[in-house]
């Protein structure tokens, strides 16, 4: 529901998007945020509910709001129980963090951001949200929408690493192969990724050869 200055949404209806083994919601792109970072995410017994990660190379400091259900975070090497009514602050983007959902339904919200700074969206957002598209591997709609990230994030390695993983699946192999060369010149790190990446298949040991 929308109104003058105003907006409302239930968690409820914003449906998960598989991303990097998490299910995803994305909040901050679907009410349009851009003061600071915020989405939800949601997973059963066992699953992961936040991916392994640091926030490094961001800056950003975090906080997770356990909404539903109960969680097992692990903070470097400590491990924290986080029923529903949790919340964990991450000052320090240094910290290796992770959780698991240990309840049916399990919800944590995040929220973060750059202290000091005016707050940017991440070009990571782009590629989760192409995952959308996987289930029916609409590889064109997918790169329609990878375009439009592009082009606010044209240098971002991660961003055109996903670009060209959809050209591939795509068929598009050689516009995949010079994507490729050029994400790896952005980051070396796109060859390692390359060697294990499925959605590189048919383009794998062509890139590997001429790198």
């Amino acid at each position: 529901m929308k109104g003058d200055g105003w907006q409302t949404l239930r968690l409820a209806e914003l449906e998960p998007i598989l991303a990097a083994g998490v299910h995803w919601k994305p909040l901050r792109r679907t009410l349009g945020i851009e003061a600071f970072g915020t989405n939800a995410y949601v997973a059963g017994p066992g699953e992961d509910i936040v991916e392994a990660h640091s926030e490094e190379n961001l800056g950003h400091e975090e906080v997770y709001v356990v909404l539903r259900g109960r969680a097992t975070f692990t903070l470097d090497d400590k491990t924290h129980d986080a029923p529903a009514g949790t919340v964990v602050h991450l000052a320090d983007p240094s910290v290796r963090r992770y959780a698991r959902a240990e309840e049916p339904g399990t919800l944590v919200l995040a929220i973060g951001a750059k202290p000091g700074e005016p707050y940017s969206p991440s070009a990571w957002e782009w590629y989760f949200e192409a995952e959308k598209f996987r289930p029916s591997m609409d590889t064109h709609a997918a790169l329609a929408f990878l375009s439009e990230g592009l082009e606010r994030f044209p240098d971002h390695f991660g961003m055109v690493y996903s670009f060209a993983c959809w050209q591939a699946l795509g068929g598009r192999e050689d516009e995949a192969l010079e994507t490729l060369r050029r994400a790896e010149a952005l980051d070396p790190r796109v060859r390692e990724w390359a060697a294990n990446d499925e959605d590189l298949a048919s383009v794998r040991e062509r890139f590997l050869k001429q790198s």
